[in-house]
């Protein structure tokens, strides 16, 4: 199996223990509800099947897992900073009516008073809220997508509309 047919779910953190336990990290929305029986691992640039024996997940977006052959710390370290996939076919369908904030990247920002600022590349969550990341001729533009700097949303189009605080923008340039 190649990248690109498997999807990225997060990568593994550290190990626990002397028995070749590891701590997941997930960078995928809705991590409880795939079926990881086998998760692949990028080593080398290929990926690299794992079969899992036991999982436990939690909800901050990690699990702890321990997988066939793999029984000592030393065998488990070299699975540390190692990035999780699964195969397209395991994604979890989505319904379609529910839009997420990190379902904007890829999307153009259009601002009220700039004009066209340049495409979302990255969503992040803050404590408070979500900040999204717009690449501006090579500079990173950041902007709390927040209800009151949104004036709408062209899934269609890919595009979302704003009106970013005045001076924001000069801030960037």
């Amino acid at each position: 199996m190649n990248i690109d047919q498997s999807f990225y779910i997060g990568y593994v953190s550290k190990t626990r223990g002397l028995k070749g336990e590891v701590q997941l990290f997930f960078e995928f929305d809705d991590y409880q509800e795939l079926d990881l029986d086998v998760i692949f691992f990028e080593v080398n640039k290929k990926l690299v099947p794992y079969f899992t024996e036991e999982i436990k997940l939690h909800k901050n977006s990690t699990a702890y897992a321990t997988f066939e052959d793999i029984d000592h710390i030393d065998k488990a370290q070299a699975l540390v900073r190692k990035k999780m996939y699964l195969p397209n076919d395991k994604m979890p369908e989505r319904d379609p009516e529910d839009f997420r904030y990190s379902d904007l990247v890829g999307y153009m920002v259009i601002d009220e008073n700039e004009g066209e600022l340049g495409e979302i590349v990255h969503v992040q969550e803050m404590p408070q809220q979500f900040m999204a990341t717009v690449d501006m001729d090579g500079k990173e533009l950041l902007f709390p997508l927040s209800d009151d700097l949104i004036l709408g949303i062209d899934a269609e189009e890919k595009v979302i509309g704003v009106e970013l605080p005045e001076g924001l923008v000069d801030l960037y340039r």
